[in-house]
């Protein structure tokens, strides 16, 4: 477990630095709008610009971090771990201006800390590692594709937060997806080899997963709201994550009251510290002039 923990946290800090350059790049594409017609060409703006490969290039070093992180534990586990991103968003606007994290920041940090120090220590909190149920996992995602489909759909016909919060949900799940998926297709490579693999669903429906999640994550940075993005993307990947690997991977839901207590509370601390970090000035730094941000 000590590795899964090590290999979660790399992660999430490679995913904070992807997402500071990605929302920075994304706001340029599209000249400080946010609404619908903005985002139209704006996967192939972005391919060209190399503040977003940079960005693009150390989010796959984040799923490469994320997938040793699955392989040693469960994502009950590596997901929640996750929400720490925030924290490192903090810390890198922090060192990238010279300011200390105000009240508000460090508030949320503890609150995070807290949530999380309580899902790992009491007892049952986290269901322990299954072996994982495919016809279930073809289940959760066939309830989740419509979900995805309907959001996205309700987020053209809005702007500004509400646009960025929908996409957000919807790139969390994209992502809690590929965390189920990383963790099938690592086994297939680690105990069948290439060959099956390469005949076996869960690798495309990762790339699948990976790549609508990305673009969707583009998209919500688009929007304008970096702090209803990342509020809804952190916070949906890992319940979702959660609720699948209680459902998919034949484990228990929490079973006693001390248990079931625990998770909810840090259930409260999670979306608390998160919705202080999103909103702190150094994770909103994207929404200054877009023709104003360095390059």
């Amino acid at each position: 477990m000590a590795w899964s923990v090590c290999f979660a946290l790399v992660a999430a800090f490679l995913f904070a630095a992807a997402a500071a350059l990605q929302y920075r790049a994304a706001r340029r594409a599209v000249h400080g709008r946010s609404d619908a017609g903005a985002a139209h060409g704006l996967i192939r703006r972005l391919v060209r610009d190399p503040v977003w490969l940079t960005g693009w290039a150390v989010n796959l070093a984040g799923f490469g971090a994320q997938a040793i992180a699955l392989h040693f534990g469960s994502t009950a586990i590596v997901q929640p771990l996750l929400v720490t991103q925030l924290v490192f968003t903090i810390v890198l606007g922090a060192v990238g201006t010279g300011r200390r994290p105000a009240r508000l920041d460090l508030l949320g940090g503890v609150a995070v800390s807290a949530g999380l120090a309580v899902l790992f220590t009491v007892p049952g909190a986290i269901p322990p590692q299954g072996e994982p149920s495919r016809p279930r996992i073809l289940l959760a995602g066939l309830i989740a594709a419509p979900v995805i489909v309907v959001l996205s759909r309700a987020a053209w016909l809005r702007a500004g937060p509400v646009r960025a919060t929908l996409l957000g949900v919807c790139a969390g799940l994209c992502f809690a997806a590929t965390a189920v998926l990383i963790k099938l297709t690592t086994a297939d490579l680690l105990d069948r080899g290439v060959a099956a693999t390469a005949v076996d669903w869960p690798g495309y429906a990762l790339a699948g997963s990976t790549l609508l999640g990305l673009v969707l994550e583009q998209r919500a940075f688009a929007a304008g709201s970096l702090p209803a993005a990342m509020t809804a993307m952190t916070m949906t990947n890992p319940i979702a994550s959660y609720l699948v690997a209680a459902f998919a991977f034949e484990t228990l839901p929490p079973r006693t009251a001390a248990a079931f207590t625990a998770l909810s509370f840090s259930v409260l601390l999670l979306t608390g510290g998160v919705a202080l970090l999103s909103r702190s000035a150094h994770a909103a730094r994207g929404h200054e002039d877009p023709h104003t941000l360095p390059t």
